[in-house]
């Protein structure tokens, strides 16, 4: 047997807690491994919560979590990896656990750390999949909201390598932060709209919103359309005429290994917020609900 955080309940942090559960076993092209690191994404809070139970109503006792990183200590037929392999990837059944299932693991490089590997999953290939989706190039401009927030972060880093010019929305202390990235930083808030077109008087190509902070409408009216404005926040998008993208899939298989080597070679940031014991998910929980974060909360089983 082994440990596994579970909920058998919607509600707060406290539904929770420590579970013995048989430790997964691998299906053909899985891996098994020995979890050293799960991170926390916003999207497990609202499942946790409840607020996903139209989108994706839970089968309890659910073990919660996507992202993971750790050692395979068994194989599937046809798995890509071996046993003794240290890799990352998206889990299938839940990543807070001492063991979780990868259908599709990627190869963690020496060079980065456990908990960088368990946060870059979801985050990155969100960010990758919409700039790919809004297909900004070298020279145009994009605008992100929530640039210091974990998508948006690693969103500005990935549009600043491929030449393009990023202005992001962000509070007052985390205008360094984002400028250190190589984007123009402006704070959110009343009047956003003029400061943006004020420091990008050729104007904005495109829109990434990660904050769903209710800008959906000026930032159409930045671009002079619709079709060029993605959030992965804000429900009332279809109102706007806005594209919501949602789902963690990598489809081509490429984003992961790009981000993943990105990161190691220096070139990609992920900030790590907090690290929690696999027992004190609660607590991370409350935490992220309770703080404005700067970066990932991450479990270490």
């Amino acid at each position: 047997m082994s440990t596994a955080i579970t909920f058998a309940e919607y509600g707060p942090p406290e539904v929770l807690r420590p579970t013995e559960v048989a430790p997964p076993e691998p299906g053909p092209g899985q891996v098994r491994i020995k979890v050293k690191a799960a991170s926390v994404n916003p999207l497990d809070l609202k499942i946790r919560s409840g607020l996903m139970t139209k989108a994706a109503p839970a089968r309890f006792p659910v073990i919660p979590g996507v992202d993971a990183a750790g050692v395979v200590d068994a194989v599937g037929e046809g798995a890509a990896a071996a046993v003794g392999d240290e890799v990352l990837g998206a889990t299938v059944g839940g990543s807070y656990s001492e063991y979780a299932l990868l259908e599709r693991p990627v190869a963690k490089p020496a060079a980065l750390s456990w908990e960088v590997a368990a946060s870059l999953v979801t985050v990155g290939r969100t960010a990758h999949r919409v700039l790919g989706q809004l297909g900004a190039e070298a020279g145009q401009t994009l605008l992100v909201h929530g640039a210091a927030g974990s998508v948006g972060f690693i969103a500005v880093q990935l549009a600043v390598a491929r030449g393009i010019t990023v202005i992001g929305t962000v509070g007052d202390k985390d205008i360094e932060r984002v400028t250190a990235l190589g984007a123009t930083a402006v704070r959110y808030g009343d009047g956003w709209a003029e400061r943006v077109r004020a420091v990008a008087p050729g104007g904005v190509n495109f829109v990434f919103d990660a904050s769903g902070a209710g800008v959906l409408a000026d930032s159409v009216a930045l671009t002079g359309d619709a079709a060029k404005v993605i959030t992965i926040a804000d429900m009332s998008a279809q109102q706007h005429g806005v594209r919501f993208s949602a789902g963690t899939a990598d489809l081509g298989g490429q984003a992961l290994p790009e981000l993943v080597q990105l990161a190691a070679d220096g070139r990609l940031t992920v900030p790590v917020w907090r690290t929690y014991s696999l027992g004190d998910a609660a607590k991370a929980h409350a935490d992220l609900e309770a703080h404005r974060n700067q970066g990932k909360a991450v479990l270490l089983p």
